[in-house]
């Protein structure tokens, strides 16, 4: 009976997986789009734009992929048209990254919510650094910590996003790692962009530096600032090798901003399904992985069901951290 009950499930399992890639091969967008939530120009324009490029040089879609910049609202504006006017369009497909979840997590889309999408895929991350001026006494990041643990107010880490916004929340998320139960006690000052940020910590005025390894990595190169952590599961690859992790460091934090994409809550099961199958050959192509290289994107391979688990954890970490700082309540 258990032989035979075994075989069952085999035969289904394997039915079912047949009957999904089929379900995914069936499906051929009519009329290809992508919509970045911004302005020309930034990661999400990047994300459609080169997506939707390699997509078509593949031979995955067969039709040049539209791109549509849909700005407002730090991409609320683009939610919101999705979900209320294209809930059951099975061609679209929309750029988001870690700041998408960000918002969603504190409210900043009103009357919309994570699950009113669905979460396809992700196509790489830019992990988080802290890193301080390049002739800076502080060696490591338990270094840096334990100083904001002694006197919050002797330390200040710059930042190139608002109060609330992600280069903030990757500080205290390593905070929080870290054992500081208040992490309203870290002195966190907002400027606009990471140059400046950088430029300010140079000038003295701060002693740290959260932003990007991307963004990190010219102020590397140039001599000015030192990365003393990347907020990445183990050590990038190339030239972000030199970079020690938090997690080699005691201190298990991890924050990446990474980039990927939704579709209309609506869209049918076949047209998800072959959008994330689509996404994902895309992901594991060389032409794909030569990019990231060029980019500084590192490894994030997330798909279907796992990308869509992952960014709710996402939102529910951000919110967690957003209420201890009274971002939302």
């Amino acid at each position: 009976m258990f032989v035979t009950a075994t075989r069952g499930l085999i035969a289904a399992t394997v039915l079912g997986v047949s009957a999904f890639a089929a379900q995914a091969q069936d499906f051929t967008p009519e009329n290809p789009e992508c919509i970045a939530p911004a302005n020309p120009g930034g990661g999400w324009d990047f994300t459609c734009r080169q997506v939707g490029k390699e997509l078509q040089d593949l031979g995955l879609i067969d039709k040049t992929m539209q791109v549509v910049n849909l700005a407002g609202g730090g991409g609320g504006v683009a939610f919101a048209e999705v979900v209320n006017k294209r809930a059951d369009d099975n061609d679209l497909i929309v750029a988001a990254s870690s700041a998408t979840a960000t918002r969603l997590a504190q409210g900043a889309y009103p009357g919309n919510t994570t699950d009113q999408v669905r979460w396809l895929a992700s196509i790489g991350a830019d992990y988080g650094v802290i890193a301080v001026s390049a002739d800076s006494e502080i060696e490591t990041l338990p270094q840096l910590l334990d100083m904001i643990k002694s006197d919050p107010r002797s330390v200040s880490v710059a930042g190139g996003s608002a109060v609330g916004g992600w280069d903030h929340l990757k500080v205290l998320i390593a905070a929080s790692a870290y054992g500081i139960e208040d992490v309203r006690s870290v002195k966190y000052v907002a400027f606009d962009g990471g140059g400046e940020a950088v430029t300010q910590l140079l000038a003295g005025s701060v002693q740290a530096f959260t932003g990007d390894a991307s963004e990190a990595k010219g102020f590397v190169d140039s001599g000015d600032i030192k990365v003393i952590a990347v907020l990445a599961p183990e050590r990038l690859e190339g030239d972000f090798a030199d970079f020690p992790t938090a997690k080699e460091q005691g201190v298990d934090a991890i924050g990446a901003n990474w980039r990927g994409f939704y579709a209309p809550g609506g869209m049918s099961d076949a047209a998800y399904d072959a959008w994330v199958k689509k996404i994902g050959d895309l992901y594991a192509s060389d032409e794909w992985k030569e990019i990231m290289a060029n980019n500084g994107l590192a490894p994030l391979d997330l798909q279907g069901a796992d990308f869509q688990q992952f960014v709710q954890n996402s939102v529910s970490e951000i919110q967690d951290i957003s209420r201890e700082i009274g971002i939302i309540k």
